[in-house]
């Protein structure tokens, strides 16, 4: 591991004064107004394994503006009915999914797609299925004020925050600010969202050497990392698009993809089309982390398949082509114009042996990454 610390750019000893309603301190007397003063801004330092690909940590991560992230992250008060957080539907005890096939909203609607899982952020560069944000502090506030999601404007959500006398004490740690902005919010849910960093499963520790695969498990990484080549290299073509570590796949970009769950017309959901426009990316979604791919069904961006099995008979013989299908979705062991992968069952059952390396139990328990709304509770 390198640890890597980037520090917000402060004179040492920086002391900042500031009140609700502007003007002057309150005098020594009044005690009636939160004053915010003496601010110290603490690096915060985040482990990069050394075997990720390179990656450049944004500037100004701070302990303070995490730790205030956590609670935004957590806090009800950011929903109009005061009862979902950004962590009702990202769960850390599922890698941050939340178990159903589909998202359930605000007051009770379905929503479109899944919730996805939140790890390793640092290394993606578009968010939602659909890739329609390119940054995290997009990602970060669109939830917010989602009629859907949590329906609350963030003129509204400030109003909230700054009627509980915790937050004067967090944004003046993190920002030396009580007047608080929707930048102010967006920062530090990404300072919290920058540290889910996963590297503790199975596989990590085998890429350090410091733990070994099975023979299974050896098999279904072979297969899983091959593209195959027809009656010669077996492989099972997840790698093309999946690292085991992060989203890359090994063979291009993250990028948007067609994977053959419907046929043209049986398209429910056109995916990027949704946000180019363009009639070349219907039913492309973005391609997802595998990390803690244990945890974090039901799969794909509709929930429509309940076990890792269901995923691999999917890629095995059950694609379905249209217009818009990958490329890469023609890669069999058989026929290099089939749509059918023709593994067999003990490399399905590797391959899967192979996925639940991946997952990271470390990650999911780590009490930094948790509710600091229970902690108070119990």
């Amino acid at each position: 591991m390198r640890r890597i610390s980037y520090y917000l750019i402060f004179i040492a000893g920086l002391t900042v004064s500031c009140q609700k309603n502007g003007g002057n301190p309150p005098a020594p007397d009044s005690d009636n107004e939160f004053v915010c003063e003496g601010v110290t801004n603490t690096p915060l330092t985040i482990d990069l394994p050394t075997y990720f690909p390179p990656r450049s940590l944004p500037k100004g991560l701070t302990e303070e503006k995490f730790e205030l992230g956590r609670h935004l992250f957590y806090e009800k008060k950011l929903s109009r009915t005061n009862t979902v957080s950004c962590g009702s539907c990202h769960q850390q005890s599922l890698a941050f999914t939340d178990g159903l096939a589909k998202g359930v909203g605000l007051y009770g609607d379905t929503l479109r797609r899944a919730s996805m899982s939140l790890s390793n952020l640092l290394w993606e560069d578009k968010f939602f299925w659909d890739s329609r944000t390119l940054s995290l502090e997009e990602q970060a506030l669109q939830p917010i004020e989602d009629h859907l999601e949590m329906d609350l404007t963030l003129e509204e959500a400030i109003e909230r925050l700054e009627e509980d006398s915790l937050y004067d004490e967090l944004f003046c740690k993190a920002f030396g600010v009580t007047e608080y902005q929707p930048r102010h919010i967006a920062e530090a849910i990404v300072n919290f969202e920058i540290a889910l960093v996963s590297s503790d499963s199975k596989y990590d520790r085998y890429l350090r050497g410091k733990e070994s695969l099975s023979l299974t498990e050896e098999l279904g990484r072979q297969l899983f990392v091959t593209h195959p080549l027809p009656r010669s290299v077996p492989g099972a073509n997840c790698g093309d698009c999946h690292n085991p570590l992060l989203t890359n796949g090994f063979l291009g970009p993250n990028g948007m993809k067609n994977n053959g769950l419907d046929s043209a017309e049986n398209f429910t959901d056109l995916g990027f089309e949704e946000v180019t426009g363009n009639p070349v990316d219907r039913a492309k979604f973005k391609t997802t982390t595998l990390r803690n791919i244990e945890l974090t069904g039901p799969y794909m961006h509709d929930g429509r398949f309940k076990t890792l099995e269901e995923v691999m008979d999917h890629y095995n013989e059950g694609l379905n082509w249209s217009p818009t299908i990958d490329p890469l979705m023609f890669a069999s062991n058989n026929d290099p114009n089939s749509l059918k992968l023709g593994l067999m069952p003990y490399e399905i059952d590797a391959v899967i042996e192979f996925l639940k390396c991946l997952t990271d139990s470390s990650f999911v328990n780590d009490p930094r990454f948790s509710d600091p709304f229970e902690a108070t509770v119990k």
